[in-house]
């Protein structure tokens, strides 16, 4: 496993990831859940990704039984604040929503600090000067180490780092965009000046996008599977799609790997990608998907070429 800067924060993370959303607390128990996060754990993990959202706050929860089993210097927890509850004031990025949705986060999960902290998406109701300033507020706080966004706008970012620099804040080290095969403008494009220029980090999540890149719904949506459990998800399955799922899975074949392995260390090898959330309902699930650090070893130029070809 290796281990990569965030940005160019001093902290690590390992380049492979588990998170919790849409399992723990909602398709997994603490038992499958705490044998998941151990599976990831043995084969160097130490990032766990979670969100105030997740299973309505049940996921903190479950987590936070499985914490104790380990020494909190060895793990990088998150947790993202937006969706905290039905009150007017329990979600968007308003100062108080976010002090108050960080402290019932950290009773949930029952830690004194998480390591990361994300903004879970762009508050148009809430100035950027605000929410800036209350992240800065939160990290001196000592209630958080690092903070970031999930998909803001470069445009929306650009406004938080000249905040930060304008009032003496600290400015956000990280974004969580989605990013896979089938979604890639934000990250290689619309962030590119970002990576640079302000030294931000990326915690991407969907490698598989939605599982659609497993090649598991290439004849069709099998019983029990995440498309048929979240039946709003089924609207990404296309033809188009599913045509290149099956040539990428072909090529899976050639390289001696899986199509979830291939597509997750298609996305390692992005070097502004510090590390790649995954999900897992199974300890076989987290096996399989850890292997993808050694095909990325096998994704040459000339594969990375016959990708580019497959996805064009």
């Amino acid at each position: 496993m290796q281990y990569n800067r965030l940005g160019k924060a001093g902290i690590k993370v390992s380049e492979l990831s588990l998170g919790s959303w849409l399992t723990f607390g909602k398709h997994i128990n603490v038992e499958i859940a705490k044998n998941c996060m151990r599976a990831a754990f043995e084969r160097g993990v130490n990032f766990f990704d979670n969100a105030e959202v997740y299973a309505r706050g049940l996921s903190e929860s479950v987590m936070a039984q499985i914490l104790k089993e380990y020494r909190r210097e060895d793990l990088v927890i998150s947790t993202k604040i937006f969706w905290g509850g039905e009150g007017p004031n329990d979600k968007g990025l308003s100062w108080k929503h976010l002090v108050e949705g960080t402290k019932n986060s950290l009773k949930r999960l029952e830690l004194d600090y998480v390591d990361l902290l994300f903004c879970h998406r762009p508050d148009p109701e809430t100035p950027i000067e605000e929410t800036v300033r209350a992240m800065d507020h939160i990290i001196r706080s000592g209630h958080a180490f690092y903070w970031g966004t999930s998909e803001w706008s470069s445009v929306e970012l650009e406004e938080a780092y000249e905040v930060a620099e304008k009032y003496n804040c600290i400015p956000p080290t990280m974004e969580q965009p989605q990013y896979h095969m089938f979604h890639r403008e934000r990250v290689e494009e619309e962030y590119a000046p970002l990576y640079e220029k302000h030294g931000m980090g990326t915690t991407i999540w969907s490698p598989l996008a939605s599982g659609i890149l497993t090649g598991k719904y290439n004849n069709g949506i099998p019983e029990n599977s995440r498309l048929q459990r979240e039946s709003w998800l089924a609207k990404e399955l296309t033809e188009d799609k599913l045509d290149k799922v099956r040539k990428l899975t072909s090529l899976a074949g050639d390289l001696g790997c899986s199509m979830a392995q291939l597509a997750i260390a298609w996305c390692l090898v992005n070097p502004n990608v510090s590390t790649v959330i995954t999900g897992a309902t199974s300890i076989e699930q987290v096996k399989e998907n850890i292997k993808a650090v050694d095909v990325k070893e096998k994704l040459t130029s000339e594969v990375m070429e016959k990708i580019g070809q497959i996805l064009s």
